[in-house]
């Protein structure tokens, strides 16, 4: 690799890493402000779950449309003017939260802002995948999920430091300023060598319309269910799970978050290099999703625990969910050119957006057996959902990408 190619190496891995940045503080900050900008739009303590659930499936509805157009965009345009693009809207998005004055008008903007959301790890990830070889694009994609989940962190401690408002300002501020970082960055060789050709690019019938193909695609998302029930139930609804637990105090979602991102972003880099050092991604995702299953039992049977030891949960349940790069990295390296921006574009935004069947089926049997027992059912549920999905998917450490779908 010549001077040239390792300059746009670097760059792409730094915006991809700064766009994801921005990206998960924007995409986890309702969860971190939930209580204090809902109670100060008026919403009473009893409907704080409800609410916040409601605009949560709303942000998350925008991320399964944005999945979609973002993805199809990405192959028929190229993955630079996804990248940016998707960064503009979510900003923009970000900017008018901090100026919602109802219920109404918060679902709304986060539905918008969870579409702006849906294109910036896919093209970030489909960028670097295509542009370092295959022995070592794993370490590429494990620095762009290593620094972008400190995002999370960044949002816990800014909003404990600033109003919701503020938060969501420079939220937006900072997706902005990525911009600047577009100019000399280069686009996808691989996506080149296709944009003029005959061949079908980011036609997401394709995916539909061979059983072997949507079999693969439909397992790729299904292995990432148990990180967004992790985050979307666990963490989010901590309080509601410290009372039933007889917590010895409030335990603070904001800092669950902050200190659950810490744990998955270092899981992250453990699962990068355990990826090299295996030469495996399957085994490395079996070994993470075992691992997550003993967290959510711990964490769920820990009677009487205290905000200290709350913290120390989320920083495990983090880690043991740490597999958000690897995930993603697989789903971009089972498809071709023509389909890649598509998939992995789509594949992280329909497991976000599985939080809305998974928060529902969540509320439904918390009715009927208690909180407790109702995320053990739905947490085993997704488990056994990801081993059986990820046993049927190949291994794609080393696989050339150079092809296209046919």
């Amino acid at each position: 690799m010549n001077a040239s190619n390792k300059k746009n190496v670097t760059l792409i891995i730094i915006v991809a890493a700064l766009g994801y940045f921005v990206d998960i503080y924007d995409l986890i900050l309702f969860s971190v402000v939930r209580v204090k900008s809902l109670k100060e739009l008026g919403v009473a303590d009893d409907d704080l779950l409800s609410v916040g659930a409601s605009i949560i499936n709303s942000q998350m509805f925008g991320m399964l449309i944005g999945g979609i157009l973002w993805g199809v965009l990405g192959d028929k345009k190229g993955r630079l003017s996804v990248l940016f693009g998707s960064i503009i809207v979510y900003s923009l998005a970000n900017i008018a939260n901090g100026f919602a004055s109802s219920v109404g008008a918060y679902t709304v903007i986060r539905f918008i802002a969870g579409v702006g959301l849906a294109g910036e790890l896919g093209a970030g990830i489909t960028l670097v995948t295509e542009t370092m070889s295959k022995e070592n694009r794993g370490y590429g994609t494990m620095i762009v999920a290593g620094v972008g989940l400190f995002g999370a962190v960044a949002a816990a401690l800014i909003s404990d430091h600033y109003t919701w408002q503020t938060s969501y300002f420079i939220g937006g501020g900072m997706g902005l300023l990525l911009l600047f970082l577009r100019v000399g960055l280069a686009e996808s060789g691989l996506f080149k060598d296709v944009k003029d050709s005959s061949i079908q690019r980011g036609n997401i019938f394709m995916l539909f319309n061979n059983a072997g193909r949507f079999k693969k695609y439909v397992c790729c998302i299904l292995i990432g269910l148990p990180l967004w029930f992790v985050v979307g139930v666990l963490i989010t609804f901590s309080p509601e799970f410290g009372k039933a637990l007889n917590a010895t105090g409030v335990l603070n979602a904001g800092k669950g978050i902050m200190y659950c991102y810490i744990g998955i972003a270092v899981g992250d880099i453990v699962a990068g290099f355990l990826c090299q050092i295996l030469r495996s991604r399957k085994k490395v995702m079996f070994m993470f999703l075992v691992l997550t299953a003993i967290a959510i039992t711990v964490y769920l049977s820990a009677e009487g625990l205290s905000p200290e030891t709350f913290i120390w949960l989320s920083l495990f349940l983090g880690f043991a969910s740490g597999y958000w790069a690897t995930f993603v990295t697989i789903a971009s390296e089972q498809f071709g050119t023509n389909l890649r921006a598509t998939v992995t574009t789509t594949v992280p935004n329909f497991v976000r957006g599985s939080v809305v069947a998974v928060t529902i089926s969540f509320q439904f049997l918390k009715g009927e057996v208690g909180i407790i027992q109702s995320a053990m059912i739905v947490g085993a549920v997704c488990l056994v959902i990801a081993l059986t999905a990820l046993s049927q998917l190949k291994e794609t450490f080393s696989k050339d990408l150079d092809y296209v779908e046919v």
